[in-house]
């Protein structure tokens, strides 16, 4: 990387890590109010409506990541008539996506209540879910001028604003929940936030390029370009529906299959493995328009270099994140919100597999994104999806929560895990993938062998108070650092990046 894109990249990646570990803190104690005031049911409705409504967010037709793509190279050019054209375009595209999910998501409505399944009929559902589905319809009027940031590695302004608004947001519901208890102020107050933090973040990407400020005389994008940009729309549709509803349709199917209040326990676990995933995928999402870049301007040696170090970075986090989640977690649970909230070890064990999963595709994700490798995968996605689909209902009513969970594992492995890396070291490193799989084998083997051995070891040492949690907490974070620092330092990826750090340090 050239030494703007590595400045760039550590700006995004520090605003980026303080924001996520800000967040987790914020996610933490919110939970623990929501749950103390309004209880695990009405948890479980929020994991229904976050993944129905995020099964609605399809109707962008994966313009976010076409629109990313397509901003790259006049960025590059600084072509700023070409970048207001194609401003005011997705201006146009996103005011008619907010009305398509405004229409579909009223559709829903009649649905409601065949999806959500309690024992006692939860009251107002209706308004409850309107006030979630403003907040996505909403967003759509201001992603065209904030993704210009993004693609131009400016991420961490927007980060930033995120970061404050955030607070806000979070401390506000916390205080109605304690004085009122009402769902509605809590709802209310995330959409009333989510708008203010969209409409800041668009202030800023026009004070950063002011030429996008009045988009109504502006020429339009040339046929060409919007050819090029639906025929990637096309392709981004496919694969953008198929890791949607692979991702977004595991509550619905536990609430169905099992119980609404199971989402709301389940969601827990999750949660703490969202939350570590997102250290990660800070660092790659800061990455990604560099990588952008690098994909433009340079060759397959030096692109499978860059590869290489975020993979080895990759790597660690994995064995990192994964060992202390499947080690820690019902520990965690227990402590926080009591034993009556903690769930077998076998749904541990599969979300720590679905966790090392997403956590060691991060540097695949990213190159595949920032190249447009999503045209060629699409339909692996779709397979991946339905296979996920018939797998969950299948090993749910087998297993319960654990098997929906295993089946999106399985679903994983036999797809776009083996050949979203054959496509790319084809394409792009014109080499072949067998270093990249006999690595991933490493690493798996190396994170089961550390967690049967820590596991084992800890499990002995039973924590009954905060103070004893973090103890312990730190004493295996430690050991599991030292374990993959010491496991991938002398690796070409890990030495490439800590030359590129003293550089940019020196600099």
């Amino acid at each position: 990387m050239s030494v703007s894109r590595s400045k760039r990249t550590a700006q995004n990646l520090s605003v980026g890590f303080i924001y996520q570990v800000t967040n987790m803190i914020l996610a933490f104690v919110s939970r623990t109010v929501f749950i103390r005031t309004l209880g695990d049911e009405y948890l479980g409705l929020n994991g229904i409506f976050s993944d129905v409504l995020t099964l609605l967010s399809m109707a962008d037709l994966g313009f976010s990541t076409a629109m990313a793509y397509s901003f790259y190279k006049p960025l590059a050019d600084n072509d700023e008539d070409r970048i207001a054209a194609l401003v005011a375009f997705y201006k146009k595209v996103y005011n008619t996506i907010a009305l398509v999910v405004l229409g579909l998501g009223l559709c829903c409505i009649p649905f409601l209540r065949l999806i959500v399944n309690t024992e006692k009929q939860i009251d107002h559902l209706e308004i409850y879910y309107l006030f979630s589905l403003a907040g996505v319809v909403t967003s759509y009027l201001f992603v065209y001028k904030t993704t210009l940031l993004t693609a131009d590695q400016k991420d961490f302004k927007v980060v930033n604003i995120r970061m404050i608004t955030n607070f806000a947001k979070v401390v506000l519901q916390i205080v109605t929940l304690l004085i009122w208890k009402n769902y509605i102020v809590y709802l209310a107050i995330g959409t009333f936030m989510g708008i203010l933090t969209n409409l800041i973040a668009s202030k800023k990407a026009e004070s950063e390029y002011p030429y996008i400020k009045d988009l109504k005389n502006r020429d339009d994008v040339d046929k060409e370009l919007t050819g090029s940009i639906v025929e990637n729309m096309k392709s981004v549709f496919i694969y953008k529906v198929s890791t949607t509803v692979f991702s977004a349709t595991d509550n619905i199917i536990i609430s169905i299959v099992i119980s609404t209040v199971m989402v709301g326990l389940y969601s827990n676990y999750l949660m703490l493995s969202q939350k570590l995933l997102l250290i990660e995928q800070i660092v790659f999402s800061a990455m990604t328009a560099s990588i952008g870049n690098v994909i433009a301007k340079e060759n397959a040696d030096k692109r499978y270099q860059i590869f290489q170090t975020i993979q080895s970075i990759s790597f660690i986090f994995c064995g990192i994140i994964t060992t202390g989640y499947c080690i820690l977690a019902n520990d965690l649970v227990r402590i926080w919100l009591g034993e009556d909230h903690m769930l077998p070890l076998t749904l541990v064990a599969a979300v720590s597999v679905n966790t090392f999963l997403s956590c060691s595709l991060q540097p695949l994700w990213s190159y595949r994104d920032a190249s447009g490798l999503y045209k060629k995968t699409k339909y692996i996605m779709l397979i991946a999806t339905i296979e996920n689909i018939i797998l969950s209902v299948i090993l749910g009513k087998l297993m319960g929560v654990a098997g929906v969970i295993f089946a999106s594992a399985i679903a994983r492995l036999t797809t776009y895990f083996w050949y979203e890396p054959k496509l790319l070291y084809r394409e792009y490193f014109e080499r072949s993938p067998r270093s990249y799989f006999l690595a991933m084998l490493k690493n798996l083997a190396l994170a089961t062998v550390v967690i049967a051995v820590v596991g084992t070891v800890s499990s002995r040492f039973y924590v009954s108070s905060w103070g004893e949690l973090i103890i312990k907490g730190a004493i295996i974070g430690v050991v599991c650092t030292i374990v993959f620092v010491g496991a991938y330092y002398k690796t070409e990826g890990a030495q490439n990046l800590i030359r590129k750090v003293k550089e940019l340090v020196k600099r």
